[in-house]
């Protein structure tokens, strides 16, 4: 895994308030690389078909959209430090929900508690750092993207280990708890000022900005790059183990650690693509992650041996690890000055994503086979391509895409 590159390399400092907005990505990736790939488990455990396993995914979005409400509520009326921590709180609730969940109306409940919190952390960071890092916030949303899915890498791993003795998925999960109380910690002491907004900051600039935020040509189009990403990338988490284990035979605790080869191709390239950002347009990269993606998903789609599975996740991983960040790094792009605002329709889009995509790939898997609903990852990726160049086009974007307006904002 390649380590963080240095300042000199990215052009931004990573200060402690940076290091603190990290962490938000850190717990959401250990949730989510953690509780994902062990859906089809869970599935069997509780005797359920693919698409009521499936519907974690909507109770995933029903979480995003309360949190896209929620969020600047948060943010305006306690700052965004404390909206962190609360964030947080309810993280560590829904991840020992799901640890301890009996039946199907427990875990769903527990997902929803968990998706409130891990999108009001994931909010409020990433609104954080392109305050704080204005023209470089590509590069900084882009790490701390990185760092997450670099944490989360070991959850599938996990996950895989503890079916191996015998243990099952939910220690895996429970580990989510430990992560988000020492985040909350961490967040806790950071001094209140600049993008960790005090209360009345944020009632000054988010309420006058959230009525203006740009519903411009270039930002609909970047929305079409969001949802792609996300319906890439949580449909293929959510059900490449069952693909691994109806193609290979693989067993279910070795199917579920091959995710982890998803993971690692996601973590290694976020650190080479947040500085590349800086140098090269973004959007062109974006395009290309999409293309990258659906050469990933034709070697894990032929795949026959676990190990050519993981090979295939890994490329895919590549491809899935740029598209996120770039296209949230973009879309804020079209709106300088009013990140928290455009952050909360980013997360209401994503979260209807969300709930659609591994809801629909279980439905489809139940009726033709997983491998053959697997068929619709090629097409989502080509329209997220199509859209990225479509997108910039439009914008004009060159590199560092996020406007120097927003570390004016932040009082910087």
């Amino acid at each position: 895994m390649p380590s963080a590159p240095g300042p000199e390399t990215t052009g931004f400092h990573r200060d402690p308030m940076t290091i603190a907005f990290y962490g938000s990505f850190i717990i959401w990736g250990w949730l989510l690389y953690s509780f994902n790939p062990s859906v089809p488990l869970l599935a069997d455990e509780l005797g359920i078909s693919a698409a009521q396993a499936g519907l974690h995914g909507t109770a995933m979005a029903a979480g995003a959209i309360i949190a896209s409400l929620l969020t600047p509520w948060l943010v305006r009326t306690r700052g965004r430090r404390d909206a962190i921590v609360a964030a947080c709180g309810f993280v560590t609730v829904g991840a020992l929900g799901l640890a301890l969940a009996p039946a199907l109306a427990w875990s769903l409940a527990a997902m929803v508690a968990a998706s409130v919190g891990g999108n009001v952390a994931i909010s409020s960071a990433q609104a954080g750092l392109a305050v704080r890092h204005g023209s470089k916030a590509s590069a900084a949303v882009t790490e701390g993207n990185g760092v997450g899915s670099s944490v989360g890498l070991l959850g599938p791993l996990a996950v895989g280990a503890f079916v191996a003795l015998g243990w099952g998925w939910r220690p895996g999960v429970a580990v989510t708890a430990v992560l988000a109380i020492a985040t909350a910690v961490v967040v806790a002491r950071i001094p209140v000022g600049g993008a960790m907004t005090p209360p009345q900051v944020a009632v000054a600039g988010t309420r006058e900005r959230a009525a203006r935020t740009g519903t411009s040509l270039p930002a609909r189009i970047f929305v079409v790059t969001l949802v792609a990403a996300v319906s890439l990338e949580f449909a293929t988490t959510y059900w490449a183990t069952g693909l691994v284990i109806e193609q290979t035979g693989a067993g279910p605790g070795i199917a579920a650690a091959t995710t982890a080869g998803l993971v690692a191709g996601m973590s290694a390239i976020r650190f080479v693509v947040g500085p590349l950002s800086l140098r090269v347009a973004p959007f062109a990269l974006l395009a290309v992650a999409f293309l990258v993606a659906i050469g990933g998903w034709a070697i894990l789609w032929t795949a026959t041996s676990p190990t050519v599975a993981i090979v295939g996740l890994v490329v895919a991983g590549i491809g899935y690890g740029a598209q996120y960040p770039l296209a949230i790094s973009l879309l804020l792009a079209t709106a300088p000055g009013r990140a928290d605002a455009m952050q909360a329709r980013a997360t209401l889009v994503g979260g209807l994503a969300i709930g659609v995509a591994p809801f629909a790939l279980g439905a489809l898997s139940d009726a033709v086979g997983t491998h053959r609903a697997f068929l619709v990852v090629p097409v989502v990726a080509l329209v997220g391509a199509v859209a990225a160049v479509l997108g910039g086009r439009a914008s004009g974007r060159g590199p560092a895409p996020v406007a120097p307006e927003l570390s004016v904002a932040a009082g910087r």
